[in-house]
């Protein structure tokens, strides 16, 4: 579904991505793991056209995107969970939820506003409120809610779990386990190996800019020295 390769990725004159190469075939959950600073949330937006690429190739179901426009991307399939969440502040549960609702290609059972409240129940509770007004965890949980609305081919989320409860960051698990299941597509960036292992097939570990392992679930939790030196957990 997703190639990258060779992808290198400059802020100015400083490059920050180096021969990126990394797939996300259909149905599968992969991470992109990694220290912070190491270029994980840098690839994920130069696939999302954020960030431009220099150079590489970025093809998404058969077709080169690299030079594409982010919003081009997003009608192409691909959804940004970005780090920080980032939900529409003015505007309230359902409003932020509506604001990105779209079925461009014809899935059977899109997401509704129904679906997502029954995925996140929390919500439902919170329907009319403002997005700044919610909690860390419901305004991941929107975040989510938000991307699935444009009922997108692939799922990318940034730092999924990153500084919520822990029972919230239990809840965002069993939604990426049901949507695993349901056949979602999923990019996800995340520091929970545990969790990960749950529901990830693949993962690959990127250091100062370069994809240094690739490999199962089975393959990394094989070998704590990897976690120790690679991500220091």
């Amino acid at each position: 579904m997703l190639t990258v390769d060779g992808l290198e990725t400059f802020y100015g004159a400083s490059q920050a991505l180096f021969s990126v190469t990394l797939e996300v075939r259909e149905g599968e959950v992969v991470t992109l793991l990694g220290r912070n600073g190491m270029g994980k949330t840098t690839t994920v937006h130069s696939i999302t056209g954020i960030v431009p690429a220099r150079s590489g190739r970025i093809e998404f179901e058969g077709q080169q995107i690299e030079k594409a426009r982010s919003f081009r991307i997003g009608q192409a399939g691909i959804a940004l969970v970005p780090e920080g969440r980032q939900v529409f502040p003015n505007l309230t549960v359902r409003e932020n939820l509506v604001a990105t609702a779209a079925n461009r290609h014809g899935r059977a059972d899109p997401w509704t506003v129904t679906r997502i409240l029954d995925m996140f129940p929390p919500l439902a509770d919170r329907f009319d409120a403002m997005g700044s007004l919610l909690s860390g965890g419901e305004q991941q949980m929107l975040a989510i809610g938000r991307a699935l609305m444009t009922n997108p081919k692939l799922l990318i989320l940034d730092e999924a779990t990153e500084g919520l409860a822990p029972l919230v960051r239990q809840e965002i698990w069993r939604c990426l386990e049901r949507l695993k299941v349901d056949g979602q597509s999923i990019l996800v960036i995340d520091k929970n190996i545990a969790d990960l292992a749950r529901v990830a097939d693949r993962h690959y570990i990127i250091e100062k800019g370069t994809i240094v392992w690739a490999g199962t679930t089975r393959e990394l939790q094989s070998d704590p020295e990897l976690l120790a030196e690679r991500i220091g957990v």
